[in-house]
């Protein structure tokens, strides 16, 4: 029960990785908010794991907004954020990549972040402090060519976890990362380009430890971070990824 009571919002938390995190919260004694764009994907996994699904475009400050309200509403306070939604384009040249594609990756991604920080870091300072953790990738350490932009979103996202840490650890509110490697999760045909054995079998040599990320290794690693047992812990990009960016 290292999460006991604490409230905490995972978005993207209706599949993927993002599941695996708020099934690992759970079964720590949070009470979780399952915030998705999809929202009968948040309304299946809160139903499983006794959450609250809250529908959320994390790329419009509105919605944004909204998410935060209807939270305080129904908790009263806020105390983990865990900014997970997330997106790319499909592998090809950095110049092909379409204007509209870049702008929706870095709003989704990057943006999201930024919103984070305008609306919960007033209501974690105001209280007793809080937590921030941003699922990055080990595409922000190690690019791979032909996701260049979705790399450097990532890379913003990395940059952004120590920028915050930095100036929010005086208000007690810790930011961390965790770089995940590929995983079984909605994104993994975006990342391949074709979802083949082949090409599993040529990304998974890439992998010291064999195999892809899952959402119960983001749950372990989530709940490290968001736990007091991390409470030394601020502006850390904990590599979840087998060994890949070694």
């Amino acid at each position: 029960m290292r999460l006991h009571n604490k409230v905490a919002i995972v978005t993207g938390g209706g599949s993927g990785f993002g599941a695996g995190i708020v099934k690992k919260f759970s079964e720590e004694g949070a009470k979780v908010i399952v915030a998705d764009i999809n929202i009968s994907g948040a309304n299946e996994i809160a139903k499983s794991f006794e959450g609250f699904p809250v529908e959320v475009d994390v790329s419009n400050s509105e919605s944004f907004k909204n998410m935060v309200n209807k939270t305080l509403g129904h908790f009263e306070r806020i105390d983990i954020i865990v900014n997970n939604a997330g997106i790319t384009h499909l592998p090809k040249k950095m110049e092909e990549v379409q204007e509209s594609d870049f702008d929706k990756i870095f709003a989704v991604n990057s943006k999201s972040v930024f919103f984070s920080a305008k609306y919960l870091v007033p209501v974690m300072t105001g209280g007793q402090g809080g937590v921030i953790l941003n699922v990055a990738s080990t595409a922000g350490i190690s690019p791979r060519p032909h996701l260049s932009w979705y790399n450097a979103s990532k890379g913003w996202m990395i940059s952004a976890t120590k920028a915050m840490a930095v100036e929010l650890a005086p208000k007690n509110v810790r930011v961390n990362a965790i770089a995940p490697v590929a995983g079984e999760t909605p994104l993994l045909k975006s990342f391949l380009g074709e979802d083949t054995p082949e090409r599993r079998k040529q990304f998974l040599a890439t992998i010291p430890i064999g195999r892809f990320s899952t959402p119960q290794d983001m749950g372990n690693a989530a709940c490290f971070l968001c736990s007091d047992e991390a409470s030394m812990i601020t502006g850390a990009i904990l590599e979840v990824d087998g060994g890949r960016c070694i």
